[in-house]
């Protein structure tokens, strides 16, 4: 059985974690458990600056009215946070999906994700938080930060759900691009896609044998893979060949030791994860 955690928060997002998690209950037998974590922003008033001319007494007042602002804003994150995932939890019920826990918790995202993901196979988070500027595409840096920080799997999804039918895997040759080819063989939840591994170097012997040897693997599974060697820079040929070809899914690897290592640690990750309009799954 497969373990999730969910992360969600109020934007529209958290509608899709639920759905892409529907998915793959669709594939294989799921656990899930949905965390909302309410962050010190999301509660504390503002910083006001009391170093001017108000007197003590005027200084104390204001303080203790900003201390009852703040508890008050506690409770209504408490309750709009309870709120948020009994929707969820209503939204993976309503797909068939029994065995569903929620989670409220306090503090830093990042720890609480490291205190929960030990039991987990996956964790489900989406591209952009409710505090990121759609506008400019940018991605919420509490994604960055759980992207960067996790031991876990972990499937980042778009907007919406759509049907996923088509897996693009970025390869390098390395060893962690092989890891991720065996752990897409052996994955319940995408076996049956339709397949294309895709290396972004120079043409030669070499790397033609590394995408045999990938390929060999994903066949004994069951895949028919198709494989590419294209010039270029890995990000731009990764892009183009999603949106060229219709993929529905990226997979890739966390870590690697060659051009693409920036794709998966550096900063070029914002960037990768940003223009790619499917969902990614980072294998580790």
């Amino acid at each position: 059985m497969t373990k999730i955690l969910g992360l969600i928060d109020g934007s529209i997002y958290a509608q899709s974690v639920c759905d892409h998690i529907a998915w793959i209950a669709g594939k294989t037998d799921v656990t899930v458990e949905i965390l909302h974590v309410i962050g010190r922003r999301d509660i504390s008033s503002e910083p006001v600056d009391l170093s001017g001319n108000i007197g003590l007494g005027a200084r104390t007042a204001l303080l203790e009215e900003l201390a009852d602002l703040d508890a008050q804003k506690a409770k209504v994150a408490q309750k709009r946070g309870r709120l948020l995932l009994d929707e969820a939890k209503t939204r993976l019920q309503a797909a068939g999906i029994q065995n569903v826990e929620t989670k409220l918790r306090n503090g830093d995202l990042v720890e609480t994700v490291h205190a929960f993901e030990t039991d987990m196979d996956l964790i489900v988070i989406g591209k952009r938080g409710e505090g990121a500027d759609f506008a400019t595409g940018h991605l919420g840096s509490n994604l960055e930060r759980v992207v960067r920080s996790t031991h876990k799997p972990i499937l980042i999804v778009s907007r919406a759900f759509k049907p996923v039918s088509k897996l693009l895997i970025a390869y390098d040759g390395g060893s962690m691009a092989m890891k991720t080819v065996d752990q897409v063989s052996r994955s319940p939840i995408l076996a049956g896609l339709e397949c294309k591994l895709v290396m972004a170097g120079s043409d030669t012997p070499e790397n033609h044998k590394k995408l045999d040897d990938a390929a060999v693997i994903l066949k004994a599974a069951g895949y028919t893979p198709e494989i590419a060697l294209v010039q270029g820079q890995p990000d731009k040929v990764i892009t183009e060949t999603i949106e060229h070809e219709g993929f529905d899914l990226l997979a890739m690897g966390a870590y690697s030791h060659s051009r693409l290592r920036g794709l998966f640690i550096g900063s070029t990750t914002t960037e990768m994860i940003r223009s790619c309009k499917v969902p990614v799954v980072i294998f580790r």
